[in-house]
């Protein structure tokens, strides 16, 4: 479309009849004419790189105006982030092929960093010959406004969901936070606990000391005692310096023990005395050493089970179980997948320099019916695998993980994904309601959508409470 409208050919046969002279005079102002029609800023440039139009969106967009960039070289009045190491216009004029919504920042007259998207073509004359380049931009702000808007609406420190169970928790963290109770999480392995104890700590009095994490599944038996409490020189073979222990360095901070379910009963023993005197003795002292840490604890394992076996201590259960928060798994909150897709593509994008805009529909149909066994942990894995192959502007199934298919659920086709979603939507409506005893204005306000489109959804789902 936009190399038909800066055709000279096109131009000239919608005007045979007006001599040579009359026909550029009229060409021009017919250019001029569809140029400023065009809600999305144009330029043309030719072949030395220099503006030859200049449209009103674009001098909307930039701030700067048509007659001091026309005869100007395109990449001082652009300055985007690509002008001089990877020119998009460049690189269609050299391979001849066009590209497509590419995201960029440019720099206005005023200075201000705007994101938008570019479009290029090559232009040519009557007789097929390359005159110069034509661009299309779109001003993205608006759009990254609203994107930001929803991000951090679903966003608690570096939480992100929608689903009403973590939303629940999230309006308990500064309670939580507050107090110095010990809190123990439950979840499945991958499901982030480890942001939630962050969280907590971040939220707390004791935010400016230390956050420190142990993962107790990943220490043996014979090294788990001195991580945590430290030893003393000569307490052992080869200790021949004082080591100050987990607990020490977390002082007045917070020590997250994760998977505490591993402890061995020798190692609970101690832990249960932290919690009760808060104090330990490190390895080869017979001196306590007072501790003035928070403990957050976290297990993928059901505790009443491990009691039940002798596998764990009823009365550490108890102490470690004062404030307890439950984590679903993925499977439980598929109404974050979309969420948490964009969070991870802009992180790798980062972290990568790329700029994928976002994930093809038949990608999220297939990342909705997906066995989660690592949780979010493995949507991040996926995610980061598609980035790193993708060279497009979307994620495409090619550029999923080959052992990615052997756990969708099963076959994907637009029906009987649209069957799944209206039941998933219709129940996730029915439970919010039943929660909310039936208030339509609570019940919008949870499920961050209008009181219109509750009404409307309800409607079309045939609930009535």
């Amino acid at each position: 479309m936009n190399r038909n409208i800066y055709s000279s050919r096109s131009l000239n046969a919608k005007i045979p009849k007006l001599t040579m002279k009359k026909t550029k005079c009229h060409s021009t102002i017919f250019i001029d004419i569809i140029l400023d029609s065009i809600a999305d800023g144009v330029f043309t440039v030719d072949k030395n790189w220099k503006i030859t139009s200049f449209n009103q969106a674009a001098e909307k967009i930039t701030g700067i105006s048509k007659d001091n960039a026309i005869g100007q070289y395109c990449f001082n009045v652009f300055r985007t982030n690509i002008c001089q190491k990877d020119c998009a216009l460049k690189s269609t004029m050299e391979s001849r092929k066009q590209i497509i919504n590419k995201p960029v920042n440019i720099i206005t007259a005023t200075g201000k960093q705007i994101p938008i998207s570019i479009s290029t073509a090559i232009l040519k004359d009557k007789e097929g010959k390359i005159i110069g380049g034509v661009e299309t931009f779109r001003d993205l702000s608006i759009i990254e406004e609203l994107r930001k808007e929803l991000y951090e609406k679903y966003t608690f420190e570096d939480i992100i969901s929608k689903n009403h169970r973590i939303i629940k928790i999230f309006n308990i963290l500064p309670d939580i936070s507050e107090s110095d109770s010990t809190v123990l999480i439950q979840g499945p392995t991958g499901s982030g606990k480890e942001l939630f104890a962050k969280a907590i700590h971040n939220l707390s009095l004791r935010k400016n000391k230390p956050f420190v994490a142990v993962n107790c599944s990943a220490l043996p038996e014979t090294l788990l005692e001195s991580e945590l409490f430290g030893y003393l020189k000569g307490a052992f073979t080869n200790a021949n310096k004082d080591k100050p222990g987990r607990f020490a360095l977390a002082e007045g901070g917070t020590i997250f023990l994760d998977e505490v379910g591993d402890f061995p009963l020798t190692i609970q023993v101690k832990l249960l005395r932290v919690i009760q005197e808060k104090e330990y003795e490190p390895l080869g002292s017979a001196k306590s050493v007072k501790a003035n840490v928070r403990i957050i604890a976290a297990t993928h394992k059901d505790l009443v089970d491990l009691i039940s076996n002798g596998e764990f201590r009823q009365d550490l259960y108890f102490r470690l179980n004062v404030v307890k928060v439950e984590i679903p798994p993925l499977a439980q909150r598929k109404e974050d997948i979309p969420l948490l897709v964009v969070h991870f593509l802009n992180r790798f994008n980062y972290k990568m320099n790329k700029q994928i805009l976002g994930v093809k529909d038949e990608v999220m149909e297939l990342l909705l019916r997906y066995e989660y066994l690592g949780n979010v942990r493995e949507l991040e894995n996926i995610v980061e695998h598609c980035v790193v192959l993708c060279r497009d502007n979307y994620v495409d199934v090619e550029h999923l993980p080959e052992d990615f298919f052997e756990r969708v659920k099963q076959r994907i086709t637009p029906k009987n994904m649209k069957e799944e979603f209206n039941k998933s939507e219709s129940k996730i409506l029915e439970e919010a309601l039943v929660r909310n005893l039936g208030n339509k204005a609570k019940t919008a306000e949870e499920l961050g959508i209008e009181r219109t489109t509750l009404w409307r959804k309800m409607k079309k789902y045939g609930i009535n409470i």
